[in-house]
């Protein structure tokens, strides 16, 4: 097989919502096509690619570097040992020549984005979900036949008060949620509070809140709001500071009686080595966001997660950042605690396949080959011209 085009294109993803550190206003995305000369279904296959949000469009990177270098790369220098399918890590080795080590904050996002759609070549070539390719490689077969989800909003919005949070909240647990997030550190940590207060007293038996400050706090604010927290039982404090502060992580860690989450801007296999190693983080306790759609891809995240095994970690330890597709199939083939949602906000990269409702707080995937872009309609608008 070979790889006979590659295109891309920007897409906004724009919203006046904001959290504790950056407003959405001007978010934008990369989307990929990966085309081969692969024939299935009488169509030859192409591999579909994106990146999370939170992150701008990489077109720069993408096209000044990583697209020529798989464009210029001869076919069996991508191609597995069959040399009927793509082989993702041959051809992450090749999109990362030249490459320096370190540096791991925009072209991680780059590298994602056409990892993602080389992964969906995969499984289209092999007529199975991505899940499914990921168990039998990874995880000796086994798979999640659905995935806890959690929807992610209670984003600051200009006229937005508590009455408009708890109706948001509301929503989301009527779709079928049975855990919400809200942001924190946007306001004072008394209106927080009472925030917090607010949707706790909505919650039933079994549905949980966690709460989000997005790496704004210095050491005393987040050690301020660990204590504050401690009054409520939560789902998780996430990123209370900035994301290579293993110290204060560490500080926040042990005072914090709620687990502790984070990683979500940790994108390489050597800094979340060295979260684990330094962060004070409690492997029977705490968990780990990292997202493999910005974190140089799928390639990357399989060694993250055997790193976290070789230190005694459980990969249901592990619920990655970004609420798409990608991370779905990677939380259901490879046994992870879940997946982020965002119901709301992000479309079309956000949310899953149509016609797969969340009940109880879980989700199931859709059987079709690949990472399954094709059944949310809304996104595959977005790559039918590509």
């Amino acid at each position: 097989m070979r790889i006979t085009a590659i295109h891309d294109i920007v897409v906004p993803i724009k919203s006046e919502i904001r959290n504790a550190y950056i407003s959405f206003a001007e978010m934008t995305a990369s989307a990929v096509a990966i085309h081969t000369d692969v024939i299935r279904d009488g169509k030859p296959v192409v591999g579909y690619g994106f990146n999370s949000n939170g992150r701008y469009a990489q077109s720069g990177l993408l096209r000044d570097r990583f697209i020529p270098r798989l464009l210029a790369a001869k076919p069996e220098a991508v191609v597995d040992e069959t040399g009927e399918n793509i082989d993702p890590f041959k051809a992450w080795k090749i999109m990362m020549s030249n490459e320096k080590p370190g540096g791991h904050g925009e072209r991680s996002v780059a590298v994602g984005v056409l990892d993602m759609a080389l992964w969906d070549i995969v499984a289209k070539v092999e007529q199975r979900p991505l899940y499914r390719v990921f168990a039998d490689r990874y995880n000796s077969g086994a798979y999640d036949e659905k995935v806890y989800v959690y929807a992610a909003g209670g984003y600051y919005y200009p006229g937005k008060d508590i009455e408009g949070l708890l109706d948001e909240m509301q929503r989301y647990l009527d779709l079928g949620y049975s855990t919400v997030k809200i942001k924190i550190g946007g306001a004072p940590l008394a209106d927080d509070c009472r925030r917090i207060e607010a949707v706790l007293r909505i919650l039933k038996p079994g549905q949980l809140l966690a709460v989000d400050a997005n790496a704004r706090f210095d050491r005393s604010e987040a050690l301020a709001y660990a204590e504050a927290l401690n009054s409520y039982e939560l789902k998780w404090y996430e990123e209370p500071c900035e994301v290579l502060d293993f110290e204060v992580h560490a500080d926040v860690a042990k005072a914090s009686k709620n687990p502790v989450a984070t990683g979500e801007n940790l994108f390489s296999l050597v800094d979340t080595r060295n979260l684990i190693r330094y962060g004070g983080l409690v492997k029977e306790r705490d968990y780990i966001q990292v997202d493999p759609a910005l974190s140089y891809g799928a390639v990357e995240y399989i060694r993250i997660q055997a790193m976290l095994k070789e230190l005694g970690w459980s990969s249901r330890r592990c619920i990655p950042h970004g609420g798409h597709q990608m991370a779905l199939q990677v939380a259901a083939g490879l046994g992870l605690h879940g997946n982020e949602s965002y119901p709301g906000v992000f479309q079309p990269f956000g949310g899953f396949a149509d016609g797969h409702p969340v009940v109880d707080g879980y989700v199931k995937l859709p059987d079709a080959p690949g990472i399954g872009i094709e059944k949310k309609q809304n996104l595959w608008e977005v790559f039918r011209g590509l």
